[in-house]
């Protein structure tokens, strides 16, 4: 809609119904994804999606120990072919090929027996028919980020997630990074105190990250919101215990304008509330020239600590009273389990400061040992959704937007677990 009257008057339709996804899709409460699936010894696989972040996937999966690539799927029959040849070289057999358009997956979801079916495709309008077209065939589920792109679609992955009783997991490598996970151990040990306040932001400034690469394809739609929300809130959401024992309340988004020469640019700040009563700055800035900066700040009663930065402190630990210190010693005390047992092959091996690599190896653990992976269909639901709900906030001068509660209430009892009880390495 290019009419502004006609566009909000429809995101106001979508805010009147804000209350109803607070509440949940439906008044029943479904079965919940309660997956009883034994260990597998060899994990098949299919991947859909060949482009670069698939590729650096699929390298990922051949670096895993019994993981068995049986199927590859793209639009473009020399990706596949490429796939192919990368598997080979593993010394594994030649996984069957697709490439019939954009809907093979459905072929290769009907066809292959499979364990699992990884999605890196672009445009990310086929995240969702992918993941429905793996967990309708038997087939668990894992998606590149975001999961879905509109909160029906949310919708859509629980729902097919609770009736086929099949994993539904976003690949959200930013949950691994290695001063993530030491703000994670550093509040499970309670260095902050009470967790109080949380701010991070996907800030990186899209021309120089990806020269000459065209930019998302959005089908056209212009967003003015939170487009990309998932690599900062993942941490933050597994700080607050989000889903397993408090949830996002809802959340009030503004954007500025474009500046004069760049009438595109997009910077989008939103604050979500929790029902803990904490609060998250969330921001989203890739249209003007930046450093990259994720930001990860935490406040909590104790303390506070910018991860990003390498600053903390600590109230009576800090060697100066209001002065800042390096995290350097506090790596050395508090560095996560996983990262002590499995940080220098993570670096060695994967991108991202190897957060590409543990994502990707904790998935294939979970299976391997028959223990739930470290999120779920809720987790991918409720970050993903955060793109709808700043654009309904800001199309409404910041309006107050519900969050979806996708769990239905069982947040409330969902006890605590996230990465810090792992299937053992």
């Amino acid at each position: 809609m290019n009419d502004q009257h006609d566009r909000r008057s429809f995101l106001k339709l979508g805010a009147a119904l804000g209350t109803a996804w607070a509440v949940g899709r439906n008044c029943g409460l479904a079965d919940a994804p309660d997956v009883k699936t034994p260990p597998i010894d060899n994990v098949r696989i299919g991947l859909v999606g060949i482009g670069s972040r698939g590729t650096h996937l699929l390298s990922l999966l051949l670096d895993q120990e019994r993981v068995e690539v049986k199927a590859v799927c793209d639009i473009i029959p020399e990706r596949v072919a490429k796939a192919q040849d990368m598997v080979t070289a593993a010394q594994q057999p030649q996984p069957a090929g697709y490439s019939r358009g954009e809907t093979d997956f459905k072929r290769l979801c009907d066809t292959e027996e499979l364990d699992l079916v990884i999605n890196a495709t672009r445009p990310w309008k086929w995240h969702v028919p992918i993941s429905v077209a793996a967990m309708t065939t038997g087939k668990h589920a894992a998606t590149e980020v975001p999961a879905a792109e509109t909160i029906e679609e949310c919708w859509q992955l629980v729902e097919t997630a609770e009736k086929t009783q099949k994993y539904c997991v976003m690949l959200e490598n930013c949950c691994y990074f290695r001063e993530a996970m030491l703000v994670h151990n550093m509040l499970r040990k309670g260095l902050l105190g009470e967790l109080r306040h949380c701010e991070a932001g996907y800030q990186h400034y899209g021309a120089r990250a990806r020269p000459g690469a065209p930019p998302r394809p959005r089908e056209g739609k212009i967003h003015t919101a939170n487009s990309y929300p998932t690599h900062p809130i993942g941490p933050v959401a597994q700080w607050m215990d989000i889903n397993r024992g408090n949830r996002f309340d809802y959340l009030v988004s503004m954007s500025a304008d474009g500046t004069e020469g760049n009438r595109h640019a997009d910077i989008n700040t939103s604050l979500i509330r929790t029902a803990h009563g904490q609060t998250v700055t969330l921001y989203y800035d890739t249209k003007l020239p930046r450093p990259y900066d994720l930001i990860y700040r935490v406040q909590g009663t104790r303390g506070i600590c910018m991860a990003s930065s390498d600053k903390i402190y600590i109230e009576g630990r800090s060697p100066a009273p209001d002065t800042w210190e390096s995290l350097e010693t506090y790596y050395n005390e508090f560095e996560h389990p996983l990262w002590k047992g499995l940080g220098e092959k993570a670096l060695k091996r994967g991108g991202h400061g190897g957060g590409d690599w543990m994502v990707v190896h904790r998935l294939i653990q979970a299976l391997r040992t028959g223990t739930p992976p470290d999120m779920d269909v809720y987790d991918a639901a409720t970050w993903s959704c955060i793109t709808e709900l700043s654009e309904k906030s800001v199309a409404n001068r910041s309006a107050s937007m519900d969050f979806p509660d996708f769990t239905r209430g069982r947040w409330e009892t969902t006890p605590p677990i996230g990465i810090l009880t792992p299937p053992s390495e």
